[in-house]
């Protein structure tokens, strides 16, 4: 009877030890979270070093007027009246 109590504390806490609220198996899902994190960390700062060169563009020492301009008639789909407007077939719609 004590060899049947004793191999069920093993078999209970063995199962604890591997599959408990602080056993291997919760190590490893752990582990998993924080390759995910960093991951996902990674990503977050290559997108604000991304953002971070485009903001550093719009400061006025690094400015291009002319190149905003052009921009924003290309964006905004706009002319200047002294402008010169060449209309061109789209290649797009003529593959339909």
């Amino acid at each position: 009877m004590p060899v049947l109590v004793g191999m069920c504390a093993v078999v209970y806490f063995g199962y604890h030890a591997i599959q408990g609220e602080n056993g291997v198996m919760a190590f490893l899902s752990l582990e998993r979270r924080v390759v995910q994190a960093e991951v996902e960390l990674a990503a977050a700062k290559a997108e604000e070093e991304r953002l971070a060169r485009r903001v550093e563009l719009l400061r006025p020492r690094s400015l291009d007027r002319d190149m905003l301009d052009e921009q924003a008639r290309l964006l905004l789909n706009l002319a200047h009246p002294d402008d010169i407007v060449v209309m061109r077939d789209d290649p797009r719609q003529s593959s339909r």
